[in-house]
């Protein structure tokens, strides 16, 4: 659909009829989904900020953006957390070079993080799954990155916004952040990476990054960013990071429904 506007646009210009604004073309359109539930405390929501913060502004980052073929990207910075908890911080911007990236980096900077209840990536999908809508761009790549400390507990099943989404052609990556001991966590899992892996992450070129140390968590979003952004393959790196290429599997190895299973629980307490 999009790539159809420009040749419209054209089209109505010789007959004489009013054009229409072509979409601008980037290399990625990336939206940056980031979890802001109660269950990331406050030192996690920081890091995960300052994360971007700075990662957007890295060299390497940079780099990677003006390697493409067209030297640019729009990106989008959301906070979820429950069904009705999505909103956007920083809208659709063009970043191409250093003075893009810190502006883009001010309006992050200068808005407060939220603190909202529940996690529901799905409703997280639903919502960022349609930004890419009219948004005034047309990117060779489509990518939604979540980020999150805990599985989906919350709104419709996340296998069903996966695949909403992923039918539109768009790629999910994933950021899970295992900085906690889950047996401490009312609803996070031990095996968190695995549960992105196989019921959030998918489409091509699918990976996920985790991050299981406040050190890592600044090296974990740059190396992200910059993977995104050249959609380079991905190879499994150890020592802290974990890479993950996504794959088609014939089932999950872990319950999808694993975090509306251990709320049903504790409401029932």
């Amino acid at each position: 659909m999009k790539r159809s506007i420009t040749a419209l646009a054209f089209s109505l210009s010789l007959t004489g009829a009013p054009a229409i604004a072509a979409d601008i073309d980037v290399d990625l359109e990336l939206v940056l989904a980031v979890d802001v539930s109660r269950s990331m405390d406050l030192d996690e929501q920081d890091l995960q900020r300052q994360g971007y913060l700075d990662g957007i502004q890295h060299p390497e980052v940079i780099g990677a953006i003006r390697s493409g073929m067209l030297g640019r990207i729009a990106v989008t910075y959301v906070e979820w957390a429950g069904p009705q908890s999505q909103r956007t911080t920083v809208p659709w911007t063009i970043i191409d070079g250093p003075e893009t990236a810190a502006a883009f980096a001010e309006k992050l900077g200068t808005g407060t993080v939220a603190r909202l209840h529940g996690t529901s990536i799905s409703a997280a999908l639903d919502f960022t799954g349609k930004l890419f809508d009219g948004n005034g761009f047309n990117g060779m790549r489509q990518v939604i990155d979540v980020s999150g400390d805990g599985p989906n507990n919350m709104g419709g099943p996340v296998l069903v916004s996966r695949e909403a989404v992923l039918a539109r052609g768009v790629t999910v990556n994933g950021l899970p952040i295992m900085l906690k001991e889950a047996i401490d966590q009312m609803f996070s899992i031990r095996d968190l990476d695995v549960y992105y892996e196989d019921c959030v992450i998918g489409g091509p070129g699918a990976f996920l990054i985790t991050i299981s140390s406040p050190e890592k968590f600044a090296e974990a979003i740059r190396r992200k960013l910059v993977l995104e952004i050249a959609g380079a393959p991905v190879r499994p790196v150890r020592a802290g990071l974990i890479m993950v290429q996504a794959e088609m599997r014939p089932a999950p190895r872990i319950d999808c429904q694993i975090g509306e299973k251990m709320r049903m629980r504790w409401m029932r307490q």
